[in-house]
C-alpha cells in the first residue's frame, strides 16, 4: 500500500495514466480489507480517472465507507462529487 500512494504523490510519476492504473490494482485489496486510507485514496481515483458510471459508483461507494470512518480526504472529495 505504501508503494501505491508514493506513487500516486509523487510528482513525475503520479499524472502517469499506467502508474494510476498499476497504484490502484495495489490498492484494491487493503481496501476490500477496510484500510480506510485505501478506501480514500482508491475511491477518489476511481471518480477521477474512470470513464465508465459503474467505477464510478464503486468509487463513491469506497469513498463513503472511508468518510464514515473519519476519513477528511474522503469527505472533502465527497462534498465535491455532491456539490
Amino acid at each position: 500500500m505504501r508503494v501505491a500512494l508514493w506513487l500516486l504523490d509523487s510528482p513525475r510519476l503520479g499524472d502517469n495514466p499506467n502508474v494510476k492504473h498499476f497504484a490502484g490494482r495495489l490498492l484494491k485489496q487493503p481496501a476490500r480489507e477496510g484500510v480506510v486510507a485505501a478506501q480514500s485514496r482508491l475511491g477518489q481515483l476511481m471518480c477521477r480517472e474512470c470513464g465508465n458510471a459503474r467505477d464510478r459508483r464503486i468509487g463513491q461507494d469506497l469513498l463513503r465507507q472511508a468518510a464514515r470512518a473519519g476519513d477528511r480526504r474522503a469527505q472533502r472529495e465527497l462534498g465535491q462529487i455532491d456539490d
